[in-house]
């Protein structure tokens, strides 16, 4: 696992209270001189509770500071995203003795989308996203505001072979399953009451080759309108609930 030196930072007032709440390492917290009321008062007594630094400085220099343009007045500083080992997903789904079901992310750049999958998956109760390190968004700042604090809550696994990593999943009982336009399955005629890997691929090219070939079986989403193609968000929500329909 990847020993990353930089510190990141999570913005806004719910995405810094899911923080606290999930009892995440936080370095320390910045709010802006004068921003008192509102839920800032309970972000203020949970870092005092948890003997956690705050600081207070100039709104204009906590505007500097932030990555995004929704800060509300306070920052938290937390060290990098615990990553985990694909190891750790498979024996979450043991331990809720659940039949696996996970997401592997072919090549998602834009980190709201990464953000919309996390928070997505968290609610239909997939037991881990597996994402490539190389060209492919990793879990930032961005990411867990969009996911609304569901990264806290989500295991993900970054690795350096997603094809490895599929063959390790066939191997440990795991079927995977493509999304791809160009097949005749519907998504709804699909079985999936198995032990699972959905792989979802990137926003302008969707599954690379090799990653197509290695799947056990494809389904597609079908389209009625003059766009031919979804958000990757929106296409890996659509699967889930199928899934999670299917498994009641």
């Amino acid at each position: 696992m990847e020993n990353e030196e930089y510190q990141d930072q999570v913005e806004g007032r719910n995405a810094v209270i899911e923080l606290l709440e999930a009892e995440r390492d936080i370095n320390k917290i910045l709010v802006a001189k004068g921003e008192k009321h509102g839920s800032i008062h309970k972000i203020i007594a949970m870092a005092k509770e948890r003997k956690i630094l705050i600081s207070e400085i100039e709104r204009s220099k906590l505007n500097q500071i932030a990555q995004t343009q929704n800060n509300q007045g306070v920052i938290a500083i937390v060290p990098p995203f615990n990553y985990c080992e694909v190891e750790d997903i498979l024996e979450l789904a043991k331990q809720k003795n659940e039949m696996p079901f996970i997401l592997l992310l072919d090549g998602i750049e834009d980190p709201h989308n990464l953000g919309s999958i996390i928070r997505t998956a968290e609610t239909a109760g997939v037991h881990g996203i597996i994402i490539p390190k190389r060209r492919a968004a990793s879990v930032n700042s961005t990411v867990s505001k969009v996911s609304a604090g569901a990264v806290e809550y989500m295991k993900i696994a970054r690795v350096n072979n997603l094809n490895e990593t599929i063959h390790y999943l066939k191997e440990q009982g795991l079927w995977i399953c493509g999304t791809d336009m160009n097949t005749e399955v519907t998504y709804t005629k699909q079985d999936y009451k198995m032990p699972l890997a959905v792989v979802i691929g990137s926003e302008g090219f969707g599954m690379s080759r090799l990653v197509k070939e290695n799947c056990d079986f494809l389904v597609k989403i079908p389209m009625r309108g003059k766009i031919t193609s979804l958000n990757a968000s929106v296409s890996a929500g659509i699967i889930m609930y199928e899934v999670i329909r299917q498994r009641k």
